[in-house]
């Protein structure tokens, strides 16, 4: 994995922590950081989940998580310009969805336009105050191009959806966890960055394969509807059954003890 110049990356255990590094400019995602980020992933991908079991994304500073794309980058471009970078954007969450493992976004601060929607893409999305949740692309005379009118959807409804992509509104991590957008709320930073580190060294002691199929047809449910998310499920029940993780886990239980996995 290359030394990235935007963010800051730190391994603990099986938890890789993913650190935006621009807190002078709110952690905004230029071009070059969200590069960087589809790159860091990809190469999540290639490490094994038992040196990797999953990432934490969050930002650095106080203020914000990302708030949002760079304006000042993209006040300069062309529309087709605009159309490869409303693609690089879409590029990060979608690989974010697609990775083998899981993704936790913790987000402190502001979480608006493109910095909503990269958390949209994340399995889970931890808070603490002063979080805060908005889609203000309309405000700027455009539309969100990250994710923002489809996520945003499957997340809080269409009708809520709606509401914060036409108004523009920005919502504070109490009503985004009422509405379930965020998962779960924490007092302060440090304490929602350690339950996040805690969940992904928990799931890493599960079967790694069971929670990259669960986590496909989980997706297949947000992106097809229920009958493919059932298909889904049937397709990727009946593979576990040749895994040595099935045969592992279940004899474990008939026998009493924990189980040890190898992700094969």
């Amino acid at each position: 994995m290359g030394t990235p110049q935007s963010l800051v990356l730190g391994l603990d255990g099986g938890c890789l922590t993913v650190t935006i590094n621009r807190p002078t400019k709110l952690n905004a995602l230029n071009a070059d950081v969200l590069t960087e980020l589809a790159e860091t992933i990809a190469s999540v991908a290639t490490v094994p989940r038992s040196q990797i079991a999953g990432v934490v994304l969050t930002g650095a500073g106080e203020k914000a998580f990302i708030a949002g794309a760079d304006i000042a980058q993209m006040s300069r471009m062309t529309p087709v310009q605009a159309r490869a970078f409303a693609a690089l954007g879409q590029a990060v969450p979608d690989a974010c969805e697609a990775l083998d493992r899981p993704v936790v976004a913790a987000v402190n601060g502001y979480a608006l336009g493109g910095g909503c929607e990269l958390a949209l893409g994340c399995d889970m999305i931890y808070a603490c105050p002063p979080a805060a949740f908005a889609q203000p692309e309309v405000s700027l005379g455009i539309v969100p191009a990250f994710g923002g009118c489809t996520r945003l959807v499957a997340a809080v409804g269409p009708g809520r959806a709606r509401e914060m992509v036409y108004t523009g509104r920005t919502i504070d991590a109490a009503q985004a966890h009422a509405w379930g957008l965020v998962t779960a709320l924490f007092e302060d930073r440090e304490t929602m960055l350690a339950a996040a580190r805690s969940t992904i060294d928990l799931i890493g002691t599960r079967a790694a394969g069971a929670v990259a199929a669960a986590k496909s047809a989980i997706a297949s449910t947000v992106r097809e509807g229920p009958l493919a998310g059932l298909a889904a499920e049937r397709t990727l029940f009946a593979a576990a059954f040749s895994t040595d993780d099935m045969r592992e886990g279940t004899s474990a239980f008939v026998e009493k003890r924990p189980p040890v996995f190898t992700d094969r």
